[in-house]
């Protein structure tokens, strides 16, 4: 239980709060403990006392004329009555069970309860209301085979509690001091210990926006290590992404140049003195495919942020990835006819059990039509081999994995590119296809948000041209 309660969360409140509850709920406890102890502590002289008193009075039981006598004198007796906080009471029975003397209404021990001759003990009892402390003894009388006379003196509790209330005031009322002075020192101790966690704060406040570096973490409080480390290696993420954006955004810019310079180009022969009607054509003709590579890259570029930025917007649903693997190669079959492209699907069905898999239909789409585009735009038809490109989504039902790949008869991909060709606006030596180098990278994106990996090898290894073949896994996803 938290005695402090805060809308918004304070360390420093947190941390006081826990060293202060246990101070204020254990104090009540100590009282308690403190008025036990002072109840043991204020009885002892008191115990002392009667047992005295018990031994005294069992000297005076006297046998006379073979019968037990107890004679008190009067001195004994004022001073047993000498008490203005408590009343003592005695009795004294005969060995056998006669009344003697004292009080006769005094209960007796039980009898479970009968102690060896000549031992002094104490036992509570109740007389008139009264809780009172009883020491009683049994005391052995000079007559053949007599049984042993009882002693008993018994006291009433005030003169107890009096002193044990004195105990605990004097133990109890100086931590009504100590308490706030305790409570101060811890609050004093504790503003001093969060000190080093302020000038970190005011570090970090008097950096310059751009100063992305590192914190030293060799000079802030132990505890503190683990939360400055993990701020560290969000400066190192943050810098890299303000690296990549920067480089993405040259990059960019650099490819929209080339079409738009050669847009102006164009533009300024159409517009000079004394050109032909062909020629105005031809420009025109030019203008239109500068403009057409521009609108390309742009949409690239919107794909591929689009791509970036929707894994925590978007979310999955099932997908039946046949279904959209067919939609894409149907859309795309005009364009593969335009350059003498023979395009087809195989492999599973659309009612085949697990292609069925949790993702984003828009983009598994993208991602597909990025790969069949790129097939596309590489393959060509040559004299001694047709031109060809194959779609097939697979499915292994004992590993339950799901695999899509787009296999051509292109130029390929030679290895020690295979890896480049993933990063934005890179374009694989040798050829001379036009395109903006993104839609890999999309594909990229898109397969590593839905938990895939990407792969490309030659599709007809030792042949010439060989090929290539995009291998797309996606584990532990079917539905």
């Amino acid at each position: 239980m938290k005695l402090f309660q805060r809308e918004q969360r304070s360390l420093f409140g947190e941390i006081l709060d826990w060293m202060l509850t246990p101070i204020l709920l254990l104090w009540p406890v100590t009282l308690v403990l403190t008025w036990l102890v002072a109840q043991g502590i204020a009885g002892k002289p008191f115990d002392r006392a009667l047992e005295f008193n018990v031994g005294a009075l069992a000297q005076l039981i006297t046998v006379q004329q073979g019968a037990a006598q107890f004679v008190l004198p009067q001195p004994a007796r004022e001073l047993l009555r000498a008490d203005e906080a408590d009343t003592v009471y005695y009795q004294v029975m005969g060995p056998k069970g006669e009344f003697l003397s004292g009080e006769k209404a005094l209960p007796l021990p039980p009898d479970e309860d009968r102690a060896p001759l000549g031992e002094v003990r104490l036992r509570d009892a109740e007389l008139r209301g009264q809780d009172l402390k009883v020491a009683y003894m049994w005391v052995k009388l000079d007559l053949p085979d007599s049984a042993p006379a009882l002693v008993q003196v018994a006291e009433t509790m005030d003169k107890r509690s009096v002193l044990a209330t004195e105990i605990v005031k004097g133990v109890m009322l100086p931590q009504f001091v100590i308490l706030p002075l305790a409570v101060l020192l811890v609050w004093l101790a504790l503003a001093q210990a969060i000190k080093p966690l302020n000038r970190l704060e005011e570090r970090i406040r008097a950096r310059n926006p751009d100063d992305l570096s590192p914190l030293d973490v060799e000079s802030v409080p132990l505890e503190v290590v683990p939360l400055v480390s993990s701020v560290n290696d969000l400066l190192l993420r943050l810098t890299d992404s303000i690296s990549t954006q920067k480089r993405f955004l040259a990059d960019a810019a650099h490819q929209l140049k080339t079409p738009l310079a050669g847009l102006r180009m164009q533009a300024d022969l159409a517009q000079r003195q004394g050109a032909s009607a062909e020629e105005l054509k031809q420009s025109l003709r030019h203008i239109g495919r500068s403009s057409i590579r521009a609108t390309h890259t742009v949409n690239q570029l919107l794909a591929l942020a689009r791509a970036e930025s929707s894994a925590a917007v978007l979310a999955h649903q099932p997908c039946n990835l046949v279904r959209l693997t067919m939609d894409v190669v149907r859309d795309c079959v005009p364009r593969a006819m335009e350059k003498r492209i023979d395009i087809g699907y195989e492999g599973a069905e659309p009612d085949t059990d697990g292609v069925v898999m949790p993702g984003n239909a828009t983009l598994l789409k993208e991602m597909v039509r990025n790969l069949v585009d790129n097939a596309i735009n590489y393959t060509v038809e040559r004299p001694q081999q047709a031109a060809m490109i194959t779609v097939r989504v697979l499915l292994d039902p004992f590993s339950r994995v799901l695999v899509l790949q787009v296999e051509d008869t292109g130029p390929g991909i030679p290895a020690a590119e295979r890896e480049l060709v993933f990063q934005p606006f890179y374009r694989a030596l040798g050829t001379e296809v036009d395109g903006s180098g993104l839609g890999l990278p999309i594909v990229m994106e898109i397969a590593r948000q839905h938990q895939a990996t990407v792969t490309v090898e030659d599709s007809h290894p030792g042949h010439s041209p060989p090929g290539s073949c995009f291998t797309v896994r996606f584990s532990h996803l079917l539905a």
